[in-house]
């Protein structure tokens, strides 16, 4: 039996995961998964109930769990906090306590959808690329860091470090995925001004040389970000740093019509995962019924391809979203003229309707 650690957070967070815990309730009951649900707090709603973000409590089930469902963190009510006690805090204290090295990305545009996108259908129908992220290391974790005094005015300052090791791995990662899809990585960068960005290519390519079989190309990451707009359908894999992945994933996700629709998973090397929706805790529409939880629903699907090596529920669960779409049902964020908007909790019913089908 497997255990799943699950996290709604704030905001929407816990409207989405109710009706992805439908979805793990049914296959439990109906198709023996035997995922053993244990809940916990993480982020604002955890700092309201014991005064930390990532209470011990919530950091020991972790490590006892194969794999953690996460809703989202955040909300307007916590931004005055010190920054170590923001809701943002317990998300990446559970991505360091874990090593969650490896952040995975899809950006698939249904057809379903394809309306949906801001982009012209010819550009983005059919795409289906992955982002890999490094995700425990970088900016957002270089020491030193901080905000001081200097020459009598504040000054910021942060730092981006990179050692060869945690781009080997994260590297390795790219790569072997790539194996499983198209066989193309393209190693985002900006070798050209950042010295970390020089080690970073150098090596990417050593690594690559240990997977012949996949092409390796490079890209600094402003050409990177105009391509995706430009001819996103030209990427399989990217792999790139911590920041430089957080800004693509989000420019990617908006190639399929709704940030709503994706969802992630982040791995360490034993494949214990923490799957999440890319989309952040959406605090001006929570309570409100409106929420799309299909990417949190599609995050349970990755929890069993990635870490619970249940692929053919996780195919199930594809399948039916698929159906549910075909079937005209739309969140108002994917909605498009004749479409039959529904609330959060009926998309997930229907997907659980689906699956039953």
């Amino acid at each position: 039996m497997s255990k799943v650690l699950i996290l709604p957070g704030d905001g929407i967070g816990k409207e989405i995961v109710a009706q992805a815990l439908k979805v793990i309730d049914y296959l439990n009951e109906n198709h023996n998964l035997g995922m053993e649900l244990i809940h916990g707090l993480v982020g604002g709603s955890a700092y309201d109930e014991t005064g930390s973000p990532l209470p011990q409590e919530t950091l020991d089930a972790a490590h006892n769990c194969d794999s953690i469902l996460l809703g989202a963190v955040g909300g307007y009510e916590w931004e005055s906090l010190p920054r170590d006690l923001r809701p943002e805090r317990g998300l990446l204290g559970l991505r360091s306590e874990l090593d969650l090295f490896s952040n995975l990305r899809p950006a698939i545009l249904y057809p379903q959808l394809a309306s949906a996108s801001t982009l012209r259908e010819e550009i983005v129908s059919g795409l289906d690329l992955m982002i890999v992220r490094e995700l425990v290391a970088g900016i957002y974790f270089g020491q030193p860091r901080g905000v001081e005094e200097r020459n009598g005015e504040k000054f910021g300052f942060n730092t981006a470090t990179y050692s060869e090791s945690q781009i080997e791995r994260i590297g390795h990662s790219a790569f072997q995925i790539a194996q499983k899809r198209n066989k193309r990585v393209c190693s985002v960068d900006k070798a050209n001004v950042l010295e970390v960005c020089e080690l970073w290519r150098d090596t990417m390519e050593r690594v690559g040389k240990n997977y012949p079989d996949v092409e390796l190309s490079h890209m600094y990451v402003d050409n990177a970000a105009m391509q995706l707009v430009r001819q996103p359908k030209q990427f399989d894999v990217m792999v790139t740093s911590n920041l430089f992945g957080d800004v693509l994933s989000d420019c990617a996700a908006m190639l399929t019509g709704s940030i709503g629709m994706l969802p992630s998973a982040s791995l360490n090397k034993d494949n214990v995962g923490m799957y999440e929706p890319i989309h952040g805790s959406a605090p001006d529409i929570a309570g409100q019924d409106i929420a799309n939880p299909l990417a949190t629903i599609l995050s349970v699907s990755m929890m069993l391809r990635y870490s619970l090596n249940q692929s053919d529920l996780a195919d199930k669960i594809d399948q039916s979203i698929v159906k549910v779409l075909d079937q005209g049902y739309r969140t108002r964020d994917i909605a498009s003229d004749g479409d039959n908007i529904i609330g959060t909790n009926e998309m997930g019913d229907r997907v659980v309707e689906a699956l039953k089908g």
